[in-house]
């Protein structure tokens, strides 16, 4: 990294210690954290006034030197990209190796169709060393439906011969009761990588679209749910990118009664979803109780089905 990322907040011209106080509270802690956040969201987040937000983010991305990079130098930068397995090989193939850092995975599917079950694999498999499908990491776990269960860690604790109270003590889990709780709760995140100095390299928010279906009922609200959508899931790509860490939420589904051919399922939260995901995976029952995941959006993969199963231990082939 560069000298620039060793400048504090507090050194830049005009910024005093009050306000790099309400910027850091805010979830503010580095300069890189500053230049790509839209001016308007550190205004309401940090409470300092339009001018003086406009001028600390035209210093931070001054001082950063945001500039275009060539293919070459790109092409460099993904070399740092990382997968978490799945647990499934099918699954891994179908996804270029498993949940990969710097991008958002959506897995959406009608209920006991395996995304939870997923989330919980995850959030066991990213504290497995990097030869065995891991990445050394901790885990968040944002439960906005109550559906984490420590049980099923120990079960998939176990199958992988680990010590199941390590690994539940690696997962930093918050149940969430309402959109705004959501928010803030990934607004923290920042906080427990760089103060509290935990390896994060895995978020789950299990499920991304629930609770913002429950505040936000009929059509009159629904670009209000959107706008706070789209900044919510455009907060967590950020974080993707900014840490190297990989972003897993599951989704609700509908169904289309006024489709009579195909499958009439598809998933809420409509095209701010479905633009911010890096890829969106259908899972469903398939034969004898296994499970089908299917690739049906990826910047760079084709679309694709895998089989998968799951057991006591987890997700398996």
């Amino acid at each position: 990294m560069s000298a620039n990322n060793e400048i504090k907040i507090e050194d830049l011209p005009g910024v005093g210690d009050k306000i790099a106080e309400k910027l850091k509270e805010a979830g503010f802690t580095d300069l890189m954290a500053l230049a790509v956040t839209p001016v308007i969201e550190i205004i309401d987040r940090a409470g300092i006034g339009d001018s003086t937000a406009q001028k600390i983010v035209e210093l931070a991305r001054k001082h950063l030197n945001l500039n275009f990079v060539s293919g070459n130098d790109y092409f460099d930068q993904r070399n740092q990209v990382r997968r978490i397995s799945t647990g499934s090989s099918n699954f891994n193939m179908l996804i270029a190796g498993g949940v990969e850092t710097q991008a958002i995975t959506e897995c959406f599917g009608q209920f006991a169709s395996g995304k939870t079950q997923l989330a919980h694999q995850l959030a066991v498999n990213v504290q497995l060393p990097e030869e065995q499908g891991g990445l050394n990491g901790y885990a968040v776990y944002i439960d906005t439906e109550g559906t984490f269960r420590p049980e099923r860690i120990v079960q998939i604790a176990k199958s992988l011969k680990l010590d199941p109270q390590e690994v539940l003590s690696r997962i930093k889990v918050a149940r969430t009761y309402s959109t705004d709780h959501q928010i803030l709760l990934t607004e923290k995140i920042p906080e427990l990588i760089e103060k509290e100095k935990l390896p994060i390299r895995l978020i789950i928010v299990d499920s991304l679209m629930g609770l913002f279906r429950v505040e936000f009922a009929g059509r009159g609200t629904l670009a209000d749910r959107q706008q706070k959508l789209n900044r919510h899931i455009h907060f967590l790509q950020r974080l993707a990118d900014r840490f190297n860490l990989a972003i897993y939420v599951t989704n609700q589904v509908m169904s289309k009664p006024d489709q009579f051919f195909g499958d009439p399922t598809y998933p809420v939260g409509g095209n701010i979803v479905a633009h911010a995901c890096t890829y969106r995976i259908y899972l469903r029952k398939g034969k004898a109780g296994k499970r089908v995941a299917k690739l049906i959006d990826s910047a760079s993969l084709p679309e694709g089905e895998a089989v998968f199963d799951i057991t006591e231990n987890g997700i398996k082939d």
